[in-house]
């Protein structure tokens, strides 16, 4: 998964949306769940198409889809046999997982599953070793950890043997408790797939969640996740939505990490994604698509740290990142003191300005005679100022070799 799905839409949803506010509208409203379970009663969504999401999302050049079968409310989005608190006894009455599966399979695109481990609904769920729990259990309740799991087992059974193949499952908060059969159980139905380490055990990969971590690559398999809203995951009326830019950086430091990026929508009570979610899909992806072979090369950061720009590199190529707000429309490489046979700017796929000089803001105050560096000039600057401009520069000889001789 980790080289051949690198990017994917996360989507958010369920009866929350009925709100319009936040996915965790319950605990936060303090709402009681003899109150909120009727949110249910109006959840007819009628405006769902699968295949138009799953298209939206292949257009963008993502490759997976991680959807939330089960979020911390409790409510349950496929045709589950364990709780009647699911999507078949809604008006809509239809099995929403099993259409977005469908079309995944039709699109071929991959089907990851996200599953809440706190509950607000069931009576055997509350977990004072846990983060997002309701203040105290919901009147009735019978707490009871090892019955809970119990559920848990059946319900990822349901999931890992009804819905095809998984890429990957994403547990959600982790209950502090140890218990590996649970994974083991997945694995057995799923051979193949990828778990997070928010669940029972460490699992596969880490989920960095709307920050960057610091550093020049991941030591271990990383798929971060982000919203293109500020306030919430699930569909909120009034949303403020991140700029392009800001999404392109974060995607790109990411990536040139080495890690996975998923970035979520939240559809609305009717089916719809927000328009403006849908734009920024799109742009995004745009940009991601012209520049995706810069993604698939490997992390080469820690070797250039230099000019606030990230790099990757693939054997002769060069990728240079600039992801800070550039200041100026020239970029000096020191230590690279020859020219490229090619320079493409990735965006565009125009070819860069590249130019050997000496300049005197590398100059060592006269010590030194004055060496021509690598200077790519007159870049575009203006008019990508919302996204990432990554500039691929091929050399005739493995140029992350020869830089790790020089520093």
């Amino acid at each position: 998964m980790w080289k051949e799905k690198r990017f994917g839409m996360f989507i958010h949803w369920g009866i929350y949306s009925v709100t319009g506010w936040h996915e965790q509208y319950q605990m936060h409203a303090q709402i009681p769940k003899e109150e909120y379970i009727k949110l249910a009663d109006k959840f007819k969504p009628l405006c769902f198409n699968a295949d138009e999401i799953v298209l939206l999302a292949k257009e963008a050049g993502m490759s997976y889809i991680c959807f939330t079968a089960k979020h911390h409310d409790g409510f349950c989005m496929w045709d589950t046999k364990y709780t009647d608190y699911n999507i078949m006894n809604t008006p809509y009455k239809k099995d929403i997982l099993k259409e977005l599966e469908q079309a995944c399979r039709r699109h071929n695109i991959g089907l990851s599953i996200y599953y809440s481990l706190p509950d607000w609904h069931h009576k055997n769920a509350y977990n004072p070793n846990s983060t997002h729990q309701l203040p105290v259990p919901n009147k009735g309740d019978e707490p009871n950890m090892q019955l809970y799991i119990e559920y848990v087992k059946n319900q990822i059974t349901e999931l890992c043997t009804n819905y095809g193949e998984i890429c990957s499952l994403f547990w959600d908060i982790p209950p502090n408790i140890y218990d590996a059969s649970v994974n083991q159980l997945v694995r057995t139905l799923q051979p193949h797939i990828l778990i997070n380490n928010r669940g029972y055990d460490e699992g596969d990969f880490q989920t960095p969640e709307r920050e960057i971590p610091d550093g020049y690559s991941f030591k271990t398999p990383t798929e971060a996740c982000q919203s293109v809203g500020v306030q919430s995951w699930g569909y909120r009326k009034n949303e403020s939505y991140y700029s392009k830019r800001f999404l392109c950086q974060s995607i790109d430091k990411i990536m040139c990490m080495g890690g996975n990026y998923v970035i979520n929508v939240g559809p609305d009570f009717n089916g719809d994604l927000p328009e403006q979610a849908v734009k920024l899909i799109k742009g995004i992806g745009k940009w991601y698509q012209s520049c995706k072979k810069a993604f698939d090369a490997l992390p080469a950061t820690e070797y250039i740290s230099k000019n606030d720009c990230l790099y990757t590199s693939d054997s002769n190529n060069l990728y240079i990142h600039i992801n800070h707000f550039p200041v100026s429309d020239s970029l000096a490489l020191d230590p690279i003191d020859f020219l490229p046979e090619h320079a493409i700017i990735l965006n565009n796929g125009e070819q860069a300005k590249c130019y050997l000089e000496s300049l005197p803001s590398l100059c060592a105050e006269g010590k030194n005679k004055p060496k021509e560096y690598l200077q790519i000039r007159d870049l575009p600057i203006e008019k990508f100022a919302n996204e990432v401009i990554i500039i691929k520069l091929s050399f005739s000889r493995n140029i992350l070799d020869y830089i790790k001789k020089l520093v």
